[in-house]
Protein backbone atom coordinates (compact mmCIF):
# COMPACT_ATOMS: atom_id res chain seq x y z
CA UNK A 1 0.00 0.00 0.00
CA UNK A 2 1.39 3.44 -0.41
CA UNK A 3 1.25 5.88 2.49
CA UNK A 4 -2.28 7.03 1.76
CA UNK A 5 -3.85 4.30 2.37
CA UNK A 6 -1.83 3.12 4.87
CA UNK A 7 -2.85 6.24 6.94
CA UNK A 8 -6.27 5.54 6.30
CA UNK A 9 -6.13 2.45 8.05
CA UNK A 10 -4.24 3.37 10.72
CA UNK A 11 -6.91 6.05 11.32
CA UNK A 12 -9.38 3.03 10.93
CA UNK A 13 -7.88 0.63 13.31
CA UNK A 14 -7.13 4.39 15.66
CA UNK A 15 -10.88 4.31 16.08
CA UNK A 16 -10.98 0.74 16.45
CA UNK A 17 -8.68 0.74 19.48
CA UNK A 18 -10.86 3.25 21.03
CA UNK A 19 -13.93 1.80 20.80
CA UNK A 20 -12.28 -1.31 22.37
CA UNK A 21 -10.33 -0.01 24.93
CA UNK A 22 -13.10 2.31 26.06
CA UNK A 23 -15.35 -1.50 26.13
CA UNK A 24 -12.66 -2.96 27.81
CA UNK A 25 -12.71 -0.58 30.70
CA UNK A 26 -16.51 -1.02 31.01
CA UNK A 27 -16.30 -4.26 30.89
CA UNK A 28 -13.66 -4.23 33.95
CA UNK A 29 -15.55 -1.90 36.16
CA UNK A 30 -17.23 -3.05 39.31
CA UNK A 31 -19.81 -1.14 40.58
CA UNK A 32 -19.68 0.48 43.68
CA UNK A 33 -22.26 1.95 46.33
CA UNK A 34 -25.28 3.14 44.44
CA UNK A 35 -23.71 7.00 44.96
CA UNK A 36 -20.16 6.30 43.94
CA UNK A 37 -20.39 5.05 40.63
CA UNK A 38 -17.94 2.09 39.45
CA UNK A 39 -14.21 1.28 40.65
CA UNK A 40 -13.01 2.60 37.76
CA UNK A 41 -10.24 5.93 38.45
CA UNK A 42 -11.05 7.87 34.93
CA UNK A 43 -13.96 8.29 33.04
CA UNK A 44 -14.21 5.52 30.35
CA UNK A 45 -13.24 7.46 27.48
CA UNK A 46 -9.88 8.11 28.57
CA UNK A 47 -9.14 4.04 28.93
CA UNK A 48 -10.36 4.70 25.29
CA UNK A 49 -7.98 7.42 24.43
CA UNK A 50 -5.07 5.36 25.67
CA UNK A 51 -5.08 2.86 23.57
CA UNK A 52 -5.85 4.64 20.57
CA UNK A 53 -2.63 5.85 21.56
CA UNK A 54 -0.54 2.84 21.60
CA UNK A 55 -2.42 1.97 18.55
CA UNK A 56 -1.44 4.93 16.58
CA UNK A 57 1.61 7.34 17.43
CA UNK A 58 4.29 4.37 17.43
CA UNK A 59 3.14 3.30 14.12
CA UNK A 60 2.80 6.83 12.68
CA UNK A 61 6.85 7.41 14.00
CA UNK A 62 7.65 4.19 11.88
CA UNK A 63 5.68 5.58 9.15
CA UNK A 64 7.38 8.80 8.81
CA UNK A 65 10.98 7.42 9.50
CA UNK A 66 10.47 4.90 6.91
CA UNK A 67 9.85 7.34 4.25
CA UNK A 68 12.55 9.54 5.21
CA UNK A 69 15.28 7.27 5.05
CA UNK A 70 13.70 4.64 2.64
CA UNK A 71 14.69 7.38 -0.62
CA UNK A 72 18.43 7.65 0.64
CA UNK A 73 18.85 3.58 1.47
CA UNK A 74 17.54 2.63 -2.01
CA UNK A 75 19.76 5.20 -3.45
CA UNK A 76 22.57 4.00 -2.14
CA UNK A 77 21.48 -0.01 -2.59
CA UNK A 78 21.60 1.20 -6.46
CA UNK A 79 24.26 3.37 -6.58
CA UNK A 80 26.49 0.45 -5.17
CA UNK A 81 25.00 -2.24 -7.71
CA UNK A 82 26.19 0.29 -10.80
CA UNK A 83 29.25 -1.03 -12.96
CA UNK A 84 32.46 0.74 -10.88
CA UNK A 85 33.04 2.75 -14.31
CA UNK A 86 29.77 4.95 -13.15
CA UNK A 87 30.77 5.04 -9.22
CA UNK A 88 34.14 6.28 -9.89
CA UNK A 89 32.39 9.03 -11.80
CA UNK A 90 31.84 12.58 -10.01
CA UNK A 91 29.09 12.98 -7.26
CA UNK A 92 27.00 15.36 -9.58
CA UNK A 93 26.88 12.75 -12.59
CA UNK A 94 26.28 9.98 -10.38
CA UNK A 95 23.43 12.15 -9.25
CA UNK A 96 21.94 13.35 -12.37
CA UNK A 97 22.03 9.30 -13.34
CA UNK A 98 20.35 8.63 -10.34
CA UNK A 99 17.79 11.23 -10.83
CA UNK A 100 17.02 9.95 -14.61
CA UNK A 101 16.04 6.63 -12.96
CA UNK A 102 14.08 8.07 -10.74
CA UNK A 103 12.29 9.57 -13.43
CA UNK A 104 11.88 6.81 -15.56
CA UNK A 105 10.70 4.78 -12.56
CA UNK A 106 8.29 7.31 -11.73
CA UNK A 107 7.03 8.08 -14.99
CA UNK A 108 6.53 4.11 -15.88
CA UNK A 109 8.75 4.48 -19.04
CA UNK A 110 11.54 2.02 -17.92
CA UNK A 111 11.01 -0.40 -21.00
CA UNK A 112 11.79 3.04 -22.97
CA UNK A 113 15.29 3.11 -21.91
CA UNK A 114 17.73 2.77 -24.43
CA UNK A 115 21.10 2.37 -21.75
CA UNK A 116 20.92 -1.47 -20.62
CA UNK A 117 22.62 -0.36 -17.46
CA UNK A 118 20.19 2.67 -17.13
CA UNK A 119 17.81 -0.24 -17.72
CA UNK A 120 18.90 -2.58 -15.39
CA UNK A 121 19.17 -0.02 -12.57
CA UNK A 122 15.81 1.50 -12.87
CA UNK A 123 14.62 -2.50 -12.66
CA UNK A 124 16.43 -3.07 -9.37
CA UNK A 125 15.35 0.41 -8.23
CA UNK A 126 11.69 -0.48 -8.65
CA UNK A 127 12.70 -3.60 -7.14
CA UNK A 128 14.07 -1.99 -4.14
CA UNK A 129 10.94 -0.12 -4.08
CA UNK A 130 8.49 -2.62 -3.97
CA UNK A 131 9.81 -4.67 -1.55
CA UNK A 132 10.01 -1.34 0.20
CA UNK A 133 5.95 -0.80 0.11
CA UNK A 134 5.40 -4.31 1.31
CA UNK A 135 7.98 -4.03 4.49
CA UNK A 136 6.47 -0.63 5.36
CA UNK A 137 2.95 -1.62 5.14
CA UNK A 138 3.37 -4.96 7.11
CA UNK A 139 5.84 -3.28 9.77
CA UNK A 140 3.73 -0.31 10.37
CA UNK A 141 0.56 -2.68 10.56
CA UNK A 142 2.14 -4.82 13.03
CA UNK A 143 3.32 -1.87 15.37
CA UNK A 144 -0.21 -0.63 15.19
CA UNK A 145 -1.88 -4.17 16.14
CA UNK A 146 0.91 -4.78 18.96
CA UNK A 147 0.18 -1.53 20.18
CA UNK A 148 -3.84 -2.17 20.57
CA UNK A 149 -2.60 -6.07 22.32
CA UNK A 150 -0.36 -3.55 24.87
CA UNK A 151 -2.78 -0.94 25.82
CA UNK A 152 -5.65 -3.70 25.85
CA UNK A 153 -3.01 -5.37 28.34
CA UNK A 154 -2.41 -2.13 30.48
CA UNK A 155 -6.37 -1.32 31.20
CA UNK A 156 -6.95 -1.95 34.80
CA UNK A 157 -9.66 -0.10 36.91
CA UNK A 158 -6.58 0.95 39.04
CA UNK A 159 -4.97 2.68 35.60
CA UNK A 160 -4.53 6.18 36.03
CA UNK A 161 -5.91 6.59 31.95
CA UNK A 162 -6.51 10.38 32.50
CA UNK A 163 -3.31 11.32 33.86
CA UNK A 164 -1.39 9.59 31.33
CA UNK A 165 -3.77 11.43 28.48
CA UNK A 166 -3.07 14.61 29.75
CA UNK A 167 0.37 13.91 29.85
CA UNK A 168 0.55 13.17 26.39
CA UNK A 169 -1.33 16.06 25.41
CA UNK A 170 0.80 18.46 26.97
CA UNK A 171 4.05 16.55 25.80
CA UNK A 172 2.07 17.16 22.03
CA UNK A 173 1.45 20.49 22.53
CA UNK A 174 4.96 21.29 23.92
CA UNK A 175 6.46 20.00 20.68
CA UNK A 176 4.21 21.95 18.60
CA UNK A 177 5.86 25.10 20.23
CA UNK A 178 8.98 23.77 20.29
CA UNK A 179 8.84 23.13 16.14
CA UNK A 180 8.09 26.93 15.62
CA UNK A 181 11.29 27.76 17.82
CA UNK A 182 13.80 25.07 16.01
CA UNK A 183 12.05 26.78 12.99
CA UNK A 184 13.39 30.18 14.36
CA UNK A 185 16.54 28.59 15.06
CA UNK A 186 16.76 27.11 11.84
CA UNK A 187 16.39 30.29 10.19
CA UNK A 188 18.81 32.44 12.23
CA UNK A 189 21.70 30.02 12.03
CA UNK A 190 21.10 29.04 8.00
CA UNK A 191 21.14 32.47 7.32
CA UNK A 192 24.36 33.20 9.87
CA UNK A 193 26.42 30.64 8.28
CA UNK A 194 26.08 32.07 4.76
CA UNK A 195 26.41 35.82 5.98
CA UNK A 196 29.66 34.85 7.51
CA UNK A 197 30.88 33.09 3.98
CA UNK A 198 30.15 36.76 2.46
CA UNK A 199 32.19 38.13 5.05
CA UNK A 200 35.25 36.38 4.87
CA UNK A 201 35.26 38.33 1.12
CA UNK A 202 34.04 41.38 2.00
CA UNK A 203 34.69 43.99 4.72
CA UNK A 204 31.59 44.15 7.42
CA UNK A 205 33.16 47.47 7.76
CA UNK A 206 32.72 48.58 4.02
CA UNK A 207 29.25 46.29 3.99
CA UNK A 208 27.48 48.30 6.92
CA UNK A 209 29.12 52.10 5.99
CA UNK A 210 29.48 51.66 2.61
CA UNK A 211 27.76 54.24 0.00
CA UNK A 212 27.39 52.30 -3.28
CA UNK A 213 25.52 49.82 -3.96
CA UNK A 214 26.35 47.83 -7.12
CA UNK A 215 26.57 43.64 -6.47
CA UNK A 216 27.25 43.25 -10.09
CA UNK A 217 30.51 40.31 -10.11
CA UNK A 218 32.63 38.09 -12.58
CA UNK A 219 31.86 34.11 -11.98
CA UNK A 220 35.14 33.23 -13.44
CA UNK A 221 38.59 34.70 -12.63
CA UNK A 222 38.67 34.99 -16.63
CA UNK A 223 35.48 36.53 -17.40
CA UNK A 224 35.44 40.37 -17.56
CA UNK A 225 33.37 41.87 -14.72
CA UNK A 226 33.07 44.45 -12.06
CA UNK A 227 34.57 43.21 -8.61
CA UNK A 228 31.49 44.46 -7.28
CA UNK A 229 30.42 47.40 -4.67
CA UNK A 230 28.56 46.06 -1.09
CA UNK A 231 27.72 49.15 0.22
CA UNK A 232 24.40 48.94 2.62
CA UNK A 233 24.06 52.77 3.42
CA UNK A 234 21.67 53.45 -0.04
CA UNK A 235 19.40 50.34 0.48
CA UNK A 236 19.50 51.28 4.68
CA UNK A 237 18.07 54.74 3.46
CA UNK A 238 15.15 53.70 0.54
CA UNK A 239 13.82 51.33 3.35
CA UNK A 240 13.59 53.87 5.93
CA UNK A 241 12.47 56.25 3.77
CA UNK A 242 9.41 54.30 2.34
CA UNK A 243 8.50 52.67 5.81
CA UNK A 244 8.79 56.76 7.22
CA UNK A 245 5.99 57.35 4.28
CA UNK A 246 4.11 54.95 5.04
CA UNK A 247 4.18 55.04 8.48
CA UNK A 248 3.18 58.88 8.06
CA UNK A 249 0.00 58.09 6.18
CA UNK A 250 -0.77 54.25 8.45
CA UNK A 251 -0.24 55.99 11.78
CA UNK A 252 -2.38 59.42 11.76
CA UNK A 253 -5.38 57.12 9.69
CA UNK A 254 -5.27 54.20 11.48
CA UNK A 255 -5.24 56.11 14.56
CA UNK A 256 -7.81 58.06 14.34
CA UNK A 257 -9.97 55.26 12.36
CA UNK A 258 -9.38 53.37 15.76
CA UNK A 259 -10.56 56.26 18.03
CA UNK A 260 -13.28 56.57 15.92
CA UNK A 261 -14.76 53.29 15.91
CA UNK A 262 -13.62 53.07 19.64
CA UNK A 263 -15.58 56.46 21.09
CA UNK A 264 -17.32 57.83 18.68
CA UNK A 265 -19.11 55.36 16.20
CA UNK A 266 -22.45 53.32 17.25
CA UNK A 267 -22.60 49.77 17.37
CA UNK A 268 -24.00 49.46 14.31
CA UNK A 269 -21.77 51.46 12.56
CA UNK A 270 -18.44 50.36 14.40
CA UNK A 271 -20.47 46.45 12.70
CA UNK A 272 -19.90 47.66 9.49
CA UNK A 273 -16.68 49.97 9.29
CA UNK A 274 -14.85 47.50 11.25
CA UNK A 275 -15.03 44.82 9.03
CA UNK A 276 -14.84 46.65 6.14
CA UNK A 277 -11.60 48.25 6.69
CA UNK A 278 -10.06 45.11 8.05
CA UNK A 279 -10.80 44.19 4.54
CA UNK A 280 -7.84 46.05 3.41
CA UNK A 281 -5.44 43.34 5.27
CA UNK A 282 -6.97 40.29 3.32
CA UNK A 283 -5.54 41.87 0.17
CA UNK A 284 -2.37 40.52 -1.68
CA UNK A 285 0.51 42.54 -1.46
CA UNK A 286 0.62 41.99 -5.37
CA UNK A 287 -2.70 43.42 -5.90
CA UNK A 288 -1.17 46.48 -3.89
CA UNK A 289 1.37 46.45 -6.20
CA UNK A 290 -0.60 47.21 -9.32
CA UNK A 291 -2.67 49.63 -7.91
CA UNK A 292 0.83 52.02 -6.80
CA UNK A 293 2.13 50.97 -9.99
CA UNK A 294 -1.15 51.60 -12.56
CA UNK A 295 -2.56 54.17 -10.59
CA UNK A 296 -0.79 55.78 -8.03
CA UNK A 297 2.35 56.39 -9.15
CA UNK A 298 1.11 58.13 -12.79
CA UNK A 299 -0.86 60.56 -10.62
CA UNK A 300 2.38 61.58 -8.31
CA UNK A 301 4.11 61.93 -11.76
CA UNK A 302 1.33 64.06 -13.00
CA UNK A 303 0.72 65.80 -10.11
CA UNK A 304 4.14 66.93 -9.58
CA UNK A 305 4.18 67.84 -13.30
CA UNK A 306 1.59 70.15 -12.45
CA UNK A 307 3.51 71.84 -9.78
CA UNK A 308 6.48 72.18 -11.71
CA UNK A 309 8.40 69.27 -9.94
CA UNK A 310 10.30 66.54 -11.97
CA UNK A 311 9.35 62.79 -10.39
CA UNK A 312 10.42 59.91 -11.08
CA UNK A 313 7.98 57.39 -12.61
CA UNK A 314 8.74 55.10 -10.00
CA UNK A 315 9.06 57.09 -6.92
CA UNK A 316 9.07 56.50 -2.93
CA UNK A 317 6.16 58.34 -2.28
CA UNK A 318 3.93 56.54 -4.75
CA UNK A 319 5.26 52.93 -2.73
CA UNK A 320 5.35 54.38 0.87
CA UNK A 321 1.64 55.73 0.57
CA UNK A 322 0.24 52.64 -0.89
CA UNK A 323 2.00 50.74 1.86
CA UNK A 324 0.71 52.98 4.33
CA UNK A 325 -2.67 52.08 2.96
CA UNK A 326 -2.04 48.39 3.21
CA UNK A 327 -1.04 48.75 6.76
CA UNK A 328 -3.99 50.80 8.17
CA UNK A 329 -6.29 47.96 9.01
CA UNK A 330 -2.90 46.35 11.02
CA UNK A 331 -2.44 49.49 13.39
CA UNK A 332 -6.18 50.48 13.10
CA UNK A 333 -7.13 47.36 14.85
CA UNK A 334 -4.07 47.07 17.60
CA UNK A 335 -5.02 50.47 18.84
CA UNK A 336 -9.18 49.99 18.95
CA UNK A 337 -7.76 46.89 20.98
CA UNK A 338 -5.72 48.66 23.49
CA UNK A 339 -8.17 51.87 23.31
CA UNK A 340 -11.00 49.12 24.16
CA UNK A 341 -9.20 47.90 27.04
CA UNK A 342 -8.89 50.95 29.27
CA UNK A 343 -11.79 50.33 32.03
CA UNK A 344 -15.20 52.55 31.53
CA UNK A 345 -14.86 53.63 34.61
CA UNK A 346 -12.18 56.16 34.12
CA UNK A 347 -14.26 57.58 31.34
CA UNK A 348 -16.98 57.96 33.82
CA UNK A 349 -14.75 59.35 36.40
CA UNK A 350 -13.43 61.92 33.78
CA UNK A 351 -17.18 63.04 33.06
CA UNK A 352 -18.38 63.12 35.95
CA UNK A 353 -15.35 65.68 36.97
CA UNK A 354 -17.28 67.88 33.64
CA UNK A 355 -14.80 66.90 30.82
CA UNK A 356 -15.85 66.41 27.29
CA UNK A 357 -15.79 63.45 25.55
CA UNK A 358 -13.26 64.73 23.53
CA UNK A 359 -11.33 66.27 26.51
CA UNK A 360 -11.96 62.66 27.90
CA UNK A 361 -9.91 60.87 25.00
CA UNK A 362 -6.82 63.28 24.39
CA UNK A 363 -6.28 63.33 28.59
CA UNK A 364 -7.38 60.14 29.81
CA UNK A 365 -7.85 57.42 27.38
CA UNK A 366 -4.96 57.98 24.70
CA UNK A 367 -2.04 58.23 27.55
CA UNK A 368 -3.45 55.27 29.41
CA UNK A 369 -3.94 53.71 25.86
CA UNK A 370 0.03 54.84 24.68
CA UNK A 371 1.95 52.07 25.52
CA UNK A 372 0.10 49.64 23.42
CA UNK A 373 -0.15 52.47 20.92
CA UNK A 374 3.48 52.99 20.86
CA UNK A 375 3.67 49.25 20.57
CA UNK A 376 1.45 49.03 17.34
CA UNK A 377 3.06 51.71 16.08
CA UNK A 378 6.50 49.78 16.11
CA UNK A 379 5.41 46.87 15.39
CA UNK A 380 3.48 48.55 12.02
CA UNK A 381 6.79 49.91 11.52
CA UNK A 382 8.51 46.45 11.40
CA UNK A 383 5.47 45.22 8.83
CA UNK A 384 6.67 47.88 7.01
CA UNK A 385 10.47 47.43 6.34
CA UNK A 386 9.71 43.87 5.45
CA UNK A 387 7.30 44.65 2.37
CA UNK A 388 8.43 43.18 -1.01
CA UNK A 389 5.93 43.25 -3.43
CA UNK A 390 5.08 47.19 -3.68
CA UNK A 391 8.83 48.42 -3.85
CA UNK A 392 9.63 46.32 -6.75
CA UNK A 393 6.19 47.38 -8.65
CA UNK A 394 6.13 50.85 -7.59
CA UNK A 395 9.41 52.40 -6.08
CA UNK A 396 12.16 50.86 -8.90
CA UNK A 397 15.16 48.81 -7.82
CA UNK A 398 17.31 51.79 -8.48
CA UNK A 399 19.99 51.92 -5.13
CA UNK A 400 20.01 55.80 -4.88
CA UNK A 401 21.52 57.12 -1.57
CA UNK A 402 18.75 60.16 -1.27
CA UNK A 403 15.66 61.17 1.23
CA UNK A 404 13.99 62.61 -1.98
CA UNK A 405 10.73 60.90 -1.87
CA UNK A 406 10.32 61.51 -5.45
CA UNK A 407 12.99 59.55 -6.74
CA UNK A 408 13.06 55.82 -7.26
CA UNK A 409 14.96 54.11 -4.76
CA UNK A 410 15.52 50.78 -3.70
CA UNK A 411 14.84 48.17 -0.10
CA UNK A 412 16.47 46.04 1.77
CA UNK A 413 13.55 43.37 0.34
CA UNK A 414 13.73 43.86 -2.98
CA UNK A 415 17.51 43.53 -3.61
CA UNK A 416 17.28 40.32 -1.68
CA UNK A 417 14.74 39.10 -4.16
CA UNK A 418 16.70 40.13 -7.16
CA UNK A 419 19.87 38.70 -5.75
CA UNK A 420 17.97 35.10 -5.63
CA UNK A 421 16.43 35.18 -8.95
CA UNK A 422 17.49 33.33 -12.15
CA UNK A 423 20.10 31.32 -12.39
CA UNK A 424 22.90 32.21 -9.86
CA UNK A 425 26.08 30.80 -8.54
CA UNK A 426 25.35 30.27 -4.85
CA UNK A 427 28.99 30.57 -3.88
CA UNK A 428 29.46 33.99 -5.14
CA UNK A 429 29.45 36.76 -3.28
CA UNK A 430 26.63 38.28 -5.21
CA UNK A 431 24.53 35.48 -4.03
CA UNK A 432 25.88 35.74 -0.42
CA UNK A 433 24.84 39.39 -0.11
CA UNK A 434 21.83 38.33 -0.15
CA UNK A 435 22.39 36.16 2.90
CA UNK A 436 24.60 39.15 4.49
CA UNK A 437 21.01 41.30 4.22
CA UNK A 438 18.44 38.61 4.83
CA UNK A 439 20.88 38.75 8.65
CA UNK A 440 20.55 42.65 8.97
CA UNK A 441 17.20 42.89 8.27
CA UNK A 442 15.79 40.21 10.31
CA UNK A 443 18.27 41.90 13.20
CA UNK A 444 16.37 45.60 12.15
CA UNK A 445 13.10 44.26 12.94
CA UNK A 446 14.24 41.96 15.99
CA UNK A 447 15.44 45.43 17.40
CA UNK A 448 11.87 46.78 16.75
CA UNK A 449 9.66 43.94 18.26
CA UNK A 450 11.93 43.79 21.49
CA UNK A 451 11.20 47.93 22.00
CA UNK A 452 7.74 47.36 21.27
CA UNK A 453 7.23 44.52 23.79
CA UNK A 454 9.62 46.32 26.10
CA UNK A 455 7.28 49.58 26.13
CA UNK A 456 4.15 47.55 25.96
CA UNK A 457 5.49 45.64 29.45
CA UNK A 458 7.52 48.54 30.94
CA UNK A 459 4.31 51.45 30.67
CA UNK A 460 1.87 49.11 30.57
CA UNK A 461 -0.88 49.98 33.96
CA UNK A 462 -3.17 47.67 35.58
CA UNK A 463 -6.61 48.89 35.97
CA UNK A 464 -8.75 47.28 38.54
Amino acid sequence: MNTTNILLTLLLLIGFSYVIGRKRSLALAKPNAPSKGNNLHSLPSYYGYLVAIWCGIPAIAILLLWNVFSTPIANSLVTNSLPAEIQSQAPEQIGLFINRIHSAVNQGNIQELTDPVQKQAAEHYQHILNISKMAKTVLVLVIALLGIYLGLRMIKPELRARNKVEKFATFMMASCASIAILTTVGIVFSVLFESIRFFHDVSIIDFLFGTHWSPQTALRADQVGSSGSFGFIPLLTGTLLISAIALLVAVPLGLMSAIYLSEYASKTVRNIVKPALEVLAGIPTVVYGFFAALTVAPFVRDAGAALGLNVASESALAAGVVMGIMIIPFMSSLSDDVINAVPQSMRDGSYGMGATQSETIKQVIIPAALPGIVGAFLLAASRAIGETMIVVMAAGMSANLTMNPLEAVTTVTVQIVALLTGDQEFDSTKTLAAFALGLTLFLMTLVLNVIALHIVRKYREQYD
